[in-house]
């Protein structure tokens, strides 16, 4: 009977696919988890926070409006009636 052949020792990249979102600075940020695979342990928690910090700040971005303002609901006209 051949032998099976180990499975290599220590960590193996994920392998995890990941789809583009259309937003270059989280697919960049995404793309930066991948580098998690070949840093050793010690240097994922730094990796993590700068992706973290980064995410953040996209998010944090699109609560600042660039154009101009929303419309205003319209008020009801007094001149109105329901009949």
């Amino acid at each position: 009977m051949p032998a099976v052949p180990a499975e290599p020792s220590g960590p193996r990249p994920l392998g995890v696919a990941v789809a583009p979102t259309g937003q270059p600075a989280v697919d960049a940020g995404l793309a930066r988890l991948a580098e998690a695979d070949h840093l050793p342990v010690g240097g994922h928690l730094g990796m993590y926070e700068d992706v973290h910090r980064g995410l953040r700040d996209v998010l944090a971005s699109l609560d600042q409006h660039s154009g101009p303002p929303a419309p205003s609901p319209t008020p009801d006209r007094p001149d109105r009636h329901d009949q």
